[in-house]
């Protein structure tokens, strides 16, 4: 008949879609089934038939049919990931199987901020030893009388061990004076009531003393910061200086102290700069693993099935053009005639471009971000309006 080994045939059934498009995705969908075949019909006739010959057949077109639904699927999950891919991450990945076999709409994701906001707030914390990924453990030395200087490798005794060249962090030593409450109050002055007026304040285990129960309390306050910075200034105040693995303790340490310990809270410094987080594993890390599938072809609105059919079109037409492109002309027995090829070709590739930017462009104003400003640009056109409304005037 021609040089071509298919020419296209108009199906007379949605049954044929079946088993008749490469990948089958949604080959069980009804709804597929039957748009398969008025769009079967609405390309071959866009495109000439049967006034003209089509060098390809049905399958030809069901190919480009399933090809134009999914990269609307995609489209979409782009437009998701793009919108929600934090409120993804470290959430356990649903896909499972074939990704090729597995279909069905995303549902809509609550907003909570995401994962990463999480973390990042975490290491925020951490720095303040409020929060973070790294388990704060406590040590302690044990003070000997008249030793000031302690080494935390030999002396140290951890609630975690540290060993080879992992090293630790310490963020806090417990190395206090007593309150400056204690010395706030005269224990041997007042009296029975007072000691029952004091408790009532949550001091009575401290001190009976009356001196100053009826004064504010930012007199006590102040009184109480001027006895701590007294003890800072004047005296040996309860400190330490921790250089390279050993901490001098001040005061330092008498008789009387031998035996007390002086505890701390430490990270070990592997944990804090350890960048391998395990927790990621099987879950959303990247866009690679989002759990988005292909869209069920039934829940596409009316929009979206109008974009599929000319996205369609373009896709055949691009089909036809090559096929064409191959040959030049055709002969015929009073001549030949020249085919369209490039034309067609060029043509095709041309509204899939324009298409697919028209469907970004249409996601874009519809963005997150988009909604935001809109709303921002709303709240401000509100108060423009609000602010040339009439204030009551008031006659008294």
């Amino acid at each position: 008949m021609s040089k071509f080994n298919f020419i296209y045939e108009e199906p007379s059934s949605a049954l044929q879609v079946t088993g008749s498009t490469p990948h089958g995705i949604y080959d069980t969908d009804s709804e597929f089934q039957t748009d398969s075949l008025t769009t079967c019909k609405y390309v071959a006739s866009k495109l000439g038939h049967p006034v003209m010959q089509l060098e390809f057949n049905s399958g030809s077109l069901y190919a480009c049919f399933e090809e134009a639904v999914s990269e609307y699927s995609q489209q979409i999950n782009h437009y998701n990931t793009k919108n929600w891919m934090w409120e993804h991450y470290g959430n356990t990945s649903q896909v499972s199987g074939s990704a090729m076999s597995s279909t069905g709409s995303h549902q809509a994701e609550t907003p909570n901020g995401g994962m990463s906001l999480f973390t990042l707030s975490e290491q925020y914390g951490q720095a303040v030893n409020v929060g973070g990924n790294a388990t704060m453990f406590t040590g302690s030395i044990t003070l000997t009388g008249s030793q000031q200087v302690y080494d935390l490798t030999s002396e140290g005794n951890f609630e975690s061990s540290v060993s080879g060249a992992n090293r630790i962090e310490v963020q806090r030593v417990f190395n206090d004076g007593p309150a400056a409450i204690s010395k706030f109050y005269d224990p041997f002055a007042g009296t029975y009531d007072n000691i029952e007026l004091l408790d009532s304040f949550g001091f009575g285990n401290v001190s009976p003393a009356v001196s100053y129960i009826m004064r504010p309390i930012s007199y006590d306050l102040a009184r109480a910061n001027a006895i701590e910075t007294n003890d800072k200034i004047r005296k040996s105040a309860y400190s330490f200086e921790l250089i390279n693995n050993k901490i001098r303790i001040f005061p330092k340490p008498t008789s009387k102290d031998d035996g007390n310990k002086i505890h701390f809270h430490y990270y070990k410094r592997d944990d804090k700069i350890d960048v391998t987080q395990t927790k990621t594993a099987n879950k959303v890390s990247d866009p690679s693993n989002i759990p988005y599938k292909f869209i069920t072809y039934t829940e596409i609105n009316s929009m979206g099935r109008n974009w599929i059919r000319k996205f369609t079109l373009a896709l055949a037409k691009e089909l036809l053009g090559i096929i064409r492109s191959k040959y030049a002309s055709m002969p015929l027995p009073n001549g030949e005639v020249s085919l369209d090829g490039e034309a067609l070709k060029a043509e095709g590739r041309e509204e899939k471009a324009n298409l697919s930017e028209e469907l970004k462009e249409f996601f874009e104003a519809v963005s997150k971000k988009e909604q935001a400003i809109t709303e921002q640009e709303v709240a401000n056109a509100q108060q423009e309006v609000l602010n040339k409304a009439p204030l009551k005037i008031y006659i008294g």
